[in-house]
């Protein structure tokens, strides 16, 4: 009677594979919306944002001249940043999970490959949602800084 033939076993790649879908899917959550959103949900043009910003302005100043305290009127967010801020949060969750299955395959001792993958792509997908905040706040400072030297405050 022969010995029975010894395979070599495969390390498992479950983990490695849903952390690599959730990557993916993350990684898309987090690039899709910047550009179908706008696409969607078309934003207000921009004369009409300067028209409304001047009014609020002449709101509050005469608010200020009568010395009442000047109350804003509600402003309900549109479809479209409602469903930018899902898509964002959605994205990073989604980022943070990749990262743990990732983190998960690693000690299961799955295939590295495939750990890796998942990583980089909750890490990209992140850091691609971190990249728009941040140009977001640097049009806001250039902007800011722009009327500053307008109205001679800096």
């Amino acid at each position: 009677m022969s010995a029975p033939a010894l395979r070599p076993t495969l390390p498992s790649r479950r983990l490695g594979i849903i952390g690599s879908i959730v990557g993916v899917l993350a990684l898309m959550a987090a690039v899709l919306p910047h550009w179908v959103v706008p696409m969607v949900f078309p934003p207000p043009p921009a004369d009409q944002v300067i028209v409304d910003t001047g009014h609020r302005i002449k709101d509050r100043l005469m608010a200020r001249v009568k010395g009442v305290e000047y109350q804003a009127p509600k402003v309900e967010k549109s479809a479209g940043r409602s469903w930018s801020e899902t898509a964002s949060a959605t994205a990073i969750s989604l980022g943070l999970l990749a990262i743990l299955l990732s983190v998960l395959s690693l000690i299961f001792r799955e295939e590295r490959l495939l750990a890796g993958v998942a990583a980089v792509l909750g890490t990209g997908a992140i850091a691609i949602e971190i990249s728009f905040v941040m140009i977001g706040a640097l049009i806001l400072i250039a902007i800011l800084y722009v009327v500053g030297n307008i109205i001679g405050l800096l």
